[in-house]
């Protein structure tokens, strides 16, 4: 019986697992109990070490935001100062590995800088300058252009212009 890495467990299975954290269990032990992967119950156990049971319990419902400071310090924290990654997860309430990782790299690479809140979206004035054109305004301006329409012969499908048998050979 193999089981699929990527399936959710909800609370009820967390729950249990809380428990078994606060009984001083390992994640071994819980996994094996639980029947579920070791490597979900290792996270799970990051996050239970990081913000707690509650943290634990609300995985899942909704994405933490982490203000400027905390970025700098936690990323500082772990590429200067040498701290493990769920030591600083501990340390400053991180519930993931995955935002401290993604803080992690542009701070080695650009610094604090690095990790200031950027814009979202298009900028503004960046659409195009002139105001549209009505329906009017439109066919004036396309016949007043130079070459407008291409004065090519065009081609006699009258029947006189070529006769044809039936068979498609010309006489």
């Amino acid at each position: 019986m193999s089981i699929d890495p990527r399936c959710r467990h909800d609370r009820s299975v967390r729950e249990l697992a809380a428990g078994m954290f606060d009984e001083g269990r390992g994640c071994e032990s819980v996994a094996k109990s639980l029947g579920i992967p070791a490597k979900a119950v290792r996270k799970w156990q990051l996050t239970y070490r990081a913000v707690g049971r509650d943290g634990l319990l609300k995985m899942g419902k909704k994405h933490a935001r982490y203000d400027f400071e905390t970025k700098v310090a936690a990323a500082r924290a772990v590429v200067e100062g040498g701290m493990s990654k769920p030591g600083a997860m501990e340390r400053f309430g991180i519930a993931s590995s995955s935002p401290l990782d993604q803080w992690c790299r542009p701070y080695r690479g650009g610094g604090a800088e690095a990790l200031r809140p950027r814009p979202r979206g298009r900028p503004r004035g960046s659409g195009s300058k002139a105001a549209p054109m009505t329906r009017e305004q439109e066919p004036g301006r396309e016949a007043g252009r130079p070459g407008a329409q291409v004065a090519y012969p065009r081609k006699s499908i009258a029947p006189e212009a070529e006769p044809r048998s039936r068979t498609g050979r010309r006489p």
